[in-house]
C-alpha cells in the first residue's frame, strides 16, 4: 500500500500538478543541485558519532528536554539497526527522563501479549510466544530477533524496578482485527455471558475475515461491491457498551477491552473508506486514529515514546504528503500538543540490505538496498563520512537554508521495488522542517525474523 500510494503521488508530481506549491525550488528533472562544501563541513562539525557508549545520545537528550512525546522513526520497516538504536535511545529516555510507555506502529490487540510479557504476568514467560500474535502480514516487522531482545531487556528492567513505574508497551494501530475480536469476547465471557453472546453476533459480519481465509481489508472491497453488509452500526454499539463497562470498572482489563473494541470500529471505518471513498481519506482516517491513540495513552502516562515509520513520525507539512493533503501523526501531535511537547526523530540510511516483500501479502525476503540517489537527504548524510551519527536540527542547525530545501528522501515500507525505486520510494521533503533530529546509519542490514 505504501508503494502504490507513493506511485500515485509521484505520477501527479511528474505531471506538474503539484509543482510550485512546496519549498524553494530544487531541480526535479533528475539533476539535483549539489550540496555545498560549507554545508557538508558544518554537518561534520555538528554530527555526534554513535560509538556504542553512554555519551552517544548526550546532545539529543539535552535537545529533547522536557518533551512529553518522543517519536522515533525509521526509513524502512526491515532494517535491524533502526530497531537497535530505537531500543538504546528508549532505554535512555526511560532511565534519564522518566518515560513509562512505548507505543508502536502495530495493532492494539496483537501487542497485548508483549505487554503482558514485559510486565512478567503469569502465563507470559516466553518472548517468542508473545510475538506470535504478530502473525498477519507483515509479521516480520515486529516478530523478529531485534524486538525479542528489546522485550527481554524491558522485562528485566521492569523486574528490577521497586519504586519507579514499570514500563508498558502498547500498539496504537487499527490493525489486528481477529485478535481484537477475541480480546473483547474474552473479556466479556467470564463477566456477562449474555453480552459475550451479543458481541459474537455483532462481530459475525467479520467472520470471513477473522478466520485467516481472507485479508480483513477485503471487507471494504466486498462492502463496496454490495456482497457484504456493513458492520458499522454493530461495532459502534459494541464500543459504546464497552465504554459504559470501562466507566464503571476502570481497571486494566476493562481498558484493554475498550481499546480493542475501539480498534475494531477504526478498522471497519478504515477498510470501508479505503474502497468506498478513496486512499487519501482512508490514510487520514488512520493517522487521526493513531493520534487519538496517543492522546488516550497520555491520560495514563505522563511521557510516551513512539516507534513508527518516518512517513508517520515526520511532519507531513514538510513533505509532498502535505501538498496532496495527507496528514501524519508527527504533524497532528505538533498541532495538538505544541512543538515543545513533541520531539520528532527521523532515521535514515544510505545502503545495505533490507527485509521486505515485493507486494502486499507476498513473502518477505532479504533484498539489497541500493545506494541513495544523488542529491537526496540520505546521500548528503552519507557524505559526512561517519558510519553512524546523530544530527540535532532543532537547536540552530536546522535554520540553515540548505537544510530547509525541498529534496528527495527515501522511505521503504513493507514492500521494496528497487527496479522502480524513485517512483515507489522517494518523495520530496524539507529535512529540518520534517524532523527535530536525525539518526543516520550509513550501512544497514536486514531484520532477522523469528520462526
Amino acid at each position: 500500500m505504501f508503494a502504490r500510494r507513493l506511485t500515485a503521488l509521484l505520477v501527479r508530481l511528474a505531471a506538474g500538478v503539484l509543482l510550485g506549491a512546496c519549498w524553494p525550488a530544487v531541480a526535479v528533472d533528475g539533476n539535483p543541485q549539489p550540496f555545498s562544501a560549507a554545508l557538508i563541513a558544518q554537518l561534520r562539525t555538528h554530527a555526534q558519532p554513535l560509538a556504542n557508549d553512554d555519551n552517544d545520545y548526550a546532545l539529543l537528550l539535552a535537545s529533547i528536554g522536557d518533551a512529553r512525546v518522543v517519536m522515533l522513526g525509521e526509513a524502512t520497516h526491515g532494517s535491524a539497526e533502526f530497531y537497535r538504536q530505537r531500543a538504546r535511545l528508549s532505554q535512555r529516555l526511560i532511565a534519564d527522563k522518566g518515560f513509562t510507555a512505548i507505543v508502536i506502529e502495530a495493532g492494539w490487540a496483537p501487542t497485548l501479549p508483549a505487554n503482558a510479557f514485559v510486565h512478567g504476568q503469569p502465563g507470559h514467560a516466553d518472548v517468542a510466544t508473545a510475538l506470535r500474535a504478530f502473525r498477519s502480514f507483515p509479521g516480520w516487522v515486529w516478530r523478529n530477533r531485534e524486538v525479542a531482545a528489546w522485550l527481554d531487556t524491558l522485562r528485566a528492567s521492569n523486574n528490577r524496578m521497586e519504586t519507579t513505574p514499570a514500563v508498558s508497551i502498547y500498539g496504537m494501530d487499527l490493525y489486528g482485527l481477529p485478535q481484537a475480536v477475541a480480546s473483547v469476547v474474552g473479556y466479556l465471557a467470564p463477566r456477562n455471558t449474555r453480552e459475550a453472546a451479543r458481541a459474537r453476533r455483532d462481530y459475525r459480519c467479520f467472520a470471513p475475515y477473522i478466520d485467516g481465509a481472507l485479508d480483513p481489508q477485503l471487507y471494504g472491497r466486498d462492502l463496496a461491491r454490495g456482497s457484504m453488509p456493513s458492520c458499522a452500526k454493530r461495532v459502534e454499539t459494541r464500543l459504546a457498551q464497552l465504554q459504559r463497562m470501562a466507566d464503571q470498572e476502570a481497571d486494566t482489563a476493562s481498558f484493554a477491552a475498550l481499546m480493542s473494541a475501539r480498534s475494531i470500529v477504526g478498522a471497519e471505518a478504515y477498510y470501508r473508506t479505503l474502497y468506498t471513498v478513496g486512499a487519501l481519506e482512508s490514510w487520514n482516517l488512520r493517522e487521526r486514529f493513531l493520534a487519538e491513540s496517543l492522546r488516550i495513552l497520555l491520560t495514563r502516562h505522563e511521557k510516551i515514546i513512539v516507534w513508527a515509520h518516518n512517513t508517520h513520525q515526520g511532519d507531513a507539512r514538510a513533505t509532498d504528503q502535505g501538498v496532496v493533503g495527507e496528514l501524519s501523526i508527527g504533524q497532528l501531535m505538533r498541532e495538538q500538543l505544541g512543538d515543545d511537547a513533541v520531539y520528532l526523530v527521523g532515521m535514515t540510511t544510505y545502503s545495505g540490505s533490507v527485509r521486505a516483500a515485493t507486494g502486499w501479502g507476498t513473502r518477505d525476503r532479504v533484498r539489497r538496498l541500493r545506494p541513495a540517489i544523488a542529491g537526496s537527504w540520505s546521500q548528503l548524510l552519507h557524505t559526512v563520512g561517519l558510519p553512524a551519527f546523530v544530527l540535532v536540527l532543532r537547536d540552530g542547525l536546522g535554520a540553515q537554508p540548505e537544510l530547509t530545501e525541498r529534496r528527495l528522501d527515501r522511505g521503504v515500507g513493507v514492500t521494496y521495488l528497487p527496479e522502480a525505486e524513485v517512483e515507489n520510494h522517494y518523495v520530496y521533503s524539507s529535512l529540518a522542517r520534517r524532523f527535530d533530529a536525525v539518526i543516520h546509519i550509513d550501512t544497514t542490514s536486514a531484520l532477522a525474523p523469528l520462526p
